[in-house]
């Protein structure tokens, strides 16, 4: 099976050369997603047709202070969000990395922020999250690490920022959420991009696709 990295990038070389045609400068701006299969949609920002487009909706989950936090906590924000659990021994600890490279990189920058829900929210409670944020070094105004509901985390990695790979694949409730995927979401909640969070090539264009949404907001 070809590798959905390789067939986003291939999807969205084919449209941006549409979209090229059609007289806008693809580079000044990212595509939309609307579901698991990440096929790309070209709007112009003020396009009325993204009234009713997919958007993340409502949550509410607490963060490693043990604050509140909402889809209005990111109102007016660019946030970069990822599934991960304190106790991986696997995949989590480069995901991790590389968020830090993510906070690093934009730390004086109010407009970007970062969203990392635990996909073992039992195990992982405020203090837990607190002590792994000290240890990490996650600033928690600009990097919020969220327990909460499983259900509620299950329901918006699957459903709403479309995280796993196996398009098509039926998962059950109990079915565990694991993926090393990081979803760019834009000031309005749209998904504007998925990335592979273990690989620093696939971070580099996270950056700089952050940087378009910038661009594009101005």
């Amino acid at each position: 099976m070809m590798n959905k990295f390789l067939l986003v990038s291939l999807l969205i070389a084919m449209f941006a050369c549409e979209h090229s045609r059609k007289g806008t400068n693809s580079i000044d701006t990212l595509p939309y997603y609307n579901n698991a299969s990440f096929t790309p949609h070209w709007f112009n920002p003020n396009d009325a047709a993204l009234d009713t487009f997919h958007r993340i909706p409502s949550f509410k989950l607490i963060n490693q202070e043990g604050n509140a936090v909402t889809e209005k906590s990111f109102e007016g924000k660019i946030y970069v969000t990822d599934f991960f659990f304190t106790s991986c021994p696997g995949i989590c600890p480069k995901m991790t990395t590389n968020m830090a490279v993510l906070q690093d990189t934009f730390i004086h920058d109010q407009d970007v922020l970062l969203l990392s829900h635990s996909a073992t929210p039992n195990i992982d409670s405020v203090s837990v999250l607190k002590a792994y944020a000290d240890e990490k070094g996650v600033l928690a105004d600009k990097w919020h690490l969220v327990t909460g509901d499983r259900n509620e985390i299950y329901a918006l990695g699957r459903k709403q920022y479309f995280v796993e790979e196996d398009l098509g694949l039926t998962r059950e409730a109990d079915d565990f959420l694991h993926t090393e995927n990081f979803v760019l979401i834009d000031k309005d909640r749209h998904i504007r991009g998925i990335y592979n969070g273990l690989n620093r090539t696939s971070i580099n264009q996270l950056i700089g696709d952050i940087r378009t949404l910038q661009r594009e907001g101005k």
